[in-house]
């Protein structure tokens, strides 16, 4: 009996012991779902390091998964209307004849850095505003991954950042029934010009999605806030929700793209780098892509199939001392072995130093480029006009990158004197501060792209306190010399201003890139040099320098004031000029008949801005500025002049009193006209 019993008590506790654990099981199963027990999504192991990476409740994922396949609205979510201007816009990017779908992730990617942007800078005054752990990364993160796994069979590409985040109504103003200002006027100008790359300049960047998605998901949590989720397939509608699916954001936004059928590129990693690279490579916050490599792993070497004791038949002494010394000579060799193995990881893809904090000499012209596109948000082919990156040095010390940009920006002039366009981004010791700061520089300049970095300015304050530094007007000051330079190099390097110029003080005119370049500037930004006469007392006449105009000397180009005086007649002591809606009209006038045959120059001002230029702008280099069509035209001395009058008083006196009935005020002799007889 002795022999029996021990066994049977053991069978007998396993048995029970698993019974009650199959128990467990059975409840557990039962209470997370009674209908369909599905065990939880894990983790997958080896995928890297990914935040947040829980377990997600099966009956949740069930529903997600079904979602995902209908791409449709969830039946529980509040449904709202686009708005009629932001529906229109959707259509036309959709429909649009495009050869350009890559904008969508620059758009992305500069929408999340803004976001970063804007929790950094709250941080600066309230730090508890980051929150612990993950939310502390500043970063933005490119992945096609969704429930932390591969996700590339569903075709969903996910970028998620840490900012700001938005709160539920911030997805309604934002992303649907609130058009922001400028999606009118990029309507207006997709209409004409058709050029997605203008995009981001008008603020509606987000919509470019809908190139490559058909349907997205806006996962997005605010500290103020709850987390929700904003949906839409581009067919007029949107709907949120709050989010009681997904893993917790923590803080920030996760935008989810249901790419199109024929956008399956987008989720090959060499496809994503590219585009980086190419667009956002100075973006100032990490971008990070879940990216695959290689690597050597360890494994356990193969073992000899022959070495089953069980299957070897008996052996002699002496084998049986071979095999001995086998064996030992076995033991020398390695137990395990190298193989690769493919492993998935953050990837860092901007690892690239500030451009502005780099030495001048160091940066390429290729990198200044893609680094005003980045900036500007200007994607178009064609160059800035010139940059200035420098370093101001004493009292207040800051770096800075200043460019002129290739055209004028649509709504340059509109609202000249109440809007705030300021184009200079603020940072203090590397962190961004604002973008709207009108103490950087003039109005008259606000053309101009770029940034500043001042060590000098405090961080820890609000912005109206920063706008009142005393700082600010030393380093306005210096920018404004800076960017008048910058100008004038365009000038000076343009080998067709040299026409009056010692040829050896420009640069080979056979750089064929320089050539017409300040007539482009001018083309584009003439009216902002004017305007800075009028406003800029203390710059007046270096100002001055910038002008350009047509003349009767002029053969249909562009001539500059110290141009005109070098071709000035000997006595001459005046600048003459006239004014007109055109160049066309005033060559017509009968005022330039006896100037033109005297072989006098003359000015054609033909911009409304014109006259009220020439009220602040009254001489240049000594010489005055004289309207030829104004009486009192002084042609240098003429002692007939005075004989003319005398000898036909009394025939303009009779004539002023013959036709007083037909309101002439006065009949004067004039020594400006030639061919013509007589000007009303």
């Amino acid at each position: 009996m002795r022999k029996w019993t021990i066994p049977f008590a053991l069978l007998l506790l396993c048995l029970l012991s698993l019974i009650s654990d199959q128990g467990r099981n059975l409840q557990a199963n039962a209470e997370s779902d009674p209908q369909n027990p599905v065990d939880p999504p894990k983790v997958e192991e080896k995928l890297g390091a990914v935040p947040n990476g829980l377990s997600t409740d099966s009956d949740v994922a069930k529903r997600e998964a079904e979602s995902i396949s209908k791409r449709s609205l969830r039946s529980n979510a509040q449904k709202y209307e686009f708005q009629a201007e932001v529906s229109r816009l959707m259509d036309i990017i959709i429909n649009s004849l495009y050869s350009n779908k890559d904008i969508f992730l620059r758009e992305l990617i500069s929408n999340a850095s803004d976001a970063l942007d804007k929790i950094r800078f709250l941080a600066l005054t309230d730090k508890e505003v980051l929150g612990e752990g993950d939310n502390t990364k500043l970063d933005i993160q490119v992945s096609y991954v969704f429930n932390y796994k591969l996700d590339k069979q569903n075709k969903i590409l996910s970028i998620r950042d840490r900012g700001i985040g938005m709160t539920k109504e911030d997805l309604i103003k934002n992303l649907g029934t609130i058009a922001k200002s400028g999606t009118s006027a990029f309507v207006e100008k997709m209409q004409t010009s058709g050029d997605l790359n203008l995009i981001g300049q008008f603020g509606v960047g987000f919509y470019s999605v809908y190139l490559v998605a058909d349907y997205v998901e806006v996962i997005s949590k605010h500290n103020d806030d709850k987390q929700h989720v904003w949906e839409s397939n581009a067919d007029g509608a949107f709907a949120i929700s709050e989010d009681t699916w997904n893993e917790p954001l923590g803080r920030g936004t996760e935008i989810r793209l249901h790419l199109r059928e024929e956008a399956g590129e987008y989720l090959e990693e060499s496809k994503l780098k590219e585009l980086v690279k190419k667009y956002s490579e100075f973006i100032n916050f990490p971008i990070y892509l879940w990216a695959s490599k290689e690597v050597d792993v360890e494994v356990p070497a193969d073992e000899d199939e022959s070495s089953d004791e069980e299957e070897k038949p008996e052996s002699s002494e002496e084998e049986e001392e071979t095999e001995k010394g086998e064996d030992e000579d076995a033991e020398d060799k390695p137990k395990t072995k190298k193989v690769k193995e493919t492993t998935y990881d953050w990837e860092l893809l901007n690892d690239v130093k500030a451009i502005w904090l780099r030495n001048p000499k160091e940066v390429t012209d290729e990198e200044y480029t893609k680094f005003y596109h980045s900036l500007a948000k200007d994607f178009g082919d064609e160059k800035p006009l010139a940059w200035s990156h420098f370093t101001a040095e004493g009292d207040v010390e800051f770096k800075a990158v200043l460019f002129v940009p290739p055209k004028a920006p649509h709504d340059l002039y509109e609202s000249y004197y109440n809007a705030n366009k300021s184009n200079l981004k603020l940072y203090v010791r590397r962190v961004f501060i604002s973008d709207e700061f009108d103490e950087l520089l003039p109005k008259y300049l606000n053309f101009l792209k770029g940034l500043v970095d001042s060590d000098t300015l405090p961080l820890n304050v609000s912005r109206e306190m920063l706008q009142q530094h005393s700082s600010l007007k030393t380093i306005k000051k210096k920018l404004i010399r800076k960017a008048l330079d910058m100008i004038r190099r365009i000038a000076d390097e343009d080998p067709d201003e040299a026409k009056d110029k010692d040829k050896n003080d420009v640069e080979d005119s056979s750089d064929d890139e320089k050539k017409g370049q300040y007539a482009k500037f001018w083309n584009e930004f003439g009216k902002s040099i004017k305007l800075g006469i009028i406003e800029d007392a203390a710059n007046r006449n270096r100002l001055a320098k910038l002008l350009r105009f047509e003349s009767t000397k002029s053969d249909g180009k562009l001539t500059s004031l110290d141009q005109y005086i070098s071709r000035m007649k000997s006595g001459q002591k005046d600048i003459f000029y006239i004014t007109g809606p055109n160049k066309e009209q005033l060559e017509k006038s009968p005022f330039l008949e006896r100037l033109k045959k005297k072989g006098y120059e003359v000015i054609f001002f033909t911009d409304p801005v014109d006259e009220y230029l020439m009220q602040y702008l009254m001489d240049y280099e000594d010489k005055k500025f004289q309207n030829v069509s104004k009486e009192g035209l002084k042609l240098g001395k003429d002692s007939k002049d005075k004989e003319l009058k005398e000898s036909f008083k009394e025939l303009t006196k009779w004539w002023k009193g013959a036709l007083a009935s037909e309101n002439v005020d006065d009949v004067k002799i004039s020594n400006r006209l030639d061919n013509t007889l007589v000007w009303l």
